[in-house]
């Protein structure tokens, strides 16, 4: 088998869709040696956050000098992204050994009820954890908590980012009904803190045990108010686990100066210009960037290039951000769930008198901003990795489809 034939059947399981529930990532597992059992996790789930944070921990257990496993969803450009050992990220003939084990494993299933594209990759990322005998993971759920493959494991500290609306379809209408899923990662007798929350999330989560809620801000390399939100619930975590996973004075803050997150308001100079990347996904995100853009590039009116998923709550996003640009270029994403640029378009024109364009693709829409001193690139994941792609901001490979996947519920 090759890698590409590896990422081929893997992209073959998305059609079984994505399913909530652990017993077949548990029983698939155990048919692997339950590799998670000699692992230590931090999980971490939330709405906003979850990767930024699990990329914060890395962080700062690489510089105290452990082994670290990093495991992130959805990935920017390379399924491999989603699976990394001290931030090296899986080889390729290692994606292939654990996807032939996999396949083997697979066959041991029910034909009417196998394991889904997350389940797999979620045990194949325990393996290769396993195998390169980390010495901490930091382990990010895919969607929700109680019910997500990663919640199969017990770990040594949970955390939970801000919750916000997102997912509305698969994890409730309201804010407590989401916190609800997002708190069923926490465990008896284990560490739990948590980001500052809404008042009915913070309920939510206090009615589940002892949690620390944890306030104020602490400096990192990524920038803006919310990223120094998540490198103090970042902090607060290793001091929580100071017993367990000792550290140095001073490695909170090396791990925190060097930490490296792409696509989150991340800035380039590219071509003499400005460019700021930043994946937004909700009302809540957008609200972020926003605020990024006030604090650290105040009174400036940047372009705007958005391409968002007709699924999301885009109404809402649009009415955030689309006034603060000097114009917008709208353009569609690489998927099937994509809306439509000129429907974006017809939402953006009522909330700013500016020059609003409809590009037929990200090409096009790139070839649109290509003279333009400061362009802020954002909306749907899969277009941040797209234009990476494009820009050569990021080695070309063409993977992003691997991300979509459609849910049922168990």
């Amino acid at each position: 088998m090759t890698y590409q034939e590896a990422i081929d059947w893997l992209y073959e399981l998305r059609l079984l869709g994505s399913k909530l529930g652990l017993e077949n990532p548990r029983q698939l597992a155990a048919l692997a040696g339950n590799p998670h059992q000699s692992l230590k996790f931090i999980h971490v789930a939330g709405t906003n956050g979850k990767g930024s944070v699990c990329a914060m921990l890395e962080s700062i257990y690489r510089a105290a000098g452990y082994k670290t496993g990093l495991y992130t969803s959805p990935h920017l450009v390379s399924f491999r992204e989603r699976i990394q050992v001290n931030r090296e990220l899986i080889a390729e003939m290692e994606v292939v050994r654990l996807t032939e084990c996999m396949q083997a494993l697979l066959r041991k299933f029910p034909a009417e009820q196998p394991p889904t594209f997350f389940e797999v990759i979620t045990v194949m990322a325990l393996e290769h954890f396993a195998r390169a005998r980390c010495d901490i993971v930091l382990l990010e759920t895919g969607l929700g908590g109680r019910l997500d493959a990663t919640n199969i494991v017990t770990p040594i500290a949970t955390v939970i980012t801000p919750i916000a609306f997102d997912h509305q379809q698969y994890l409730g209408e309201t804010l407590a009904q989401i916190a609800t899923e997002k708190s069923g990662i926490l465990k008896q007798g284990i560490p739990a803190l948590s980001a500052p929350q809404l008042p009915e999330a913070r309920a939510v989560l206090e009615q589940t045990g002892p949690i620390t809620f944890v306030e104020g801000e602490h400096d990192t390399a990524l920038t803006g108010k919310h990223q120094r939100q998540n490198a103090a619930l970042a902090t607060a975590t290793v001091g929580a686990l100071q017993n367990t996973l000792p550290i140095k004075n001073g490695t909170t803050e090396t791990g925190l100066a060097n930490v490296r997150w792409p696509a989150r308001g991340q800035v380039f100079k590219h071509n003499g210009r400005k460019l700021l990347l930043d994946a937004v996904h909700n009302p809540a995100s957008a609200e972020t960037l926003r605020d990024v853009l006030a604090e650290l590039h105040p009174g400036q009116r940047p372009t705007l290039m958005l391409g968002v998923l007709a699924d999301k709550n885009w109404e809402q996003m649009v009415g955030i951000l689309a006034p603060v640009a000097a114009r917008v270029v709208c353009v569609p994403v690489s998927s099937e769930r994509t809306l439509p640029a000129d429907e974006l378009a017809n939402a953006c024109r009522p909330q700013n008198d500016c020059e609003v364009v409809v590009a037929e693709s990200l090409e096009e829409g790139l070839a649109a901003v290509a003279k333009d001193d400061f362009v802020v690139i954002t909306g749907s994941i899969y277009l941040l990795g797209e234009a990476m792609e494009m820009l050569g901001l990021a080695e070309a490979v063409d993977e992003p489809n691997l991300n979509e996947w459609k849910m049922s519920r168990p």
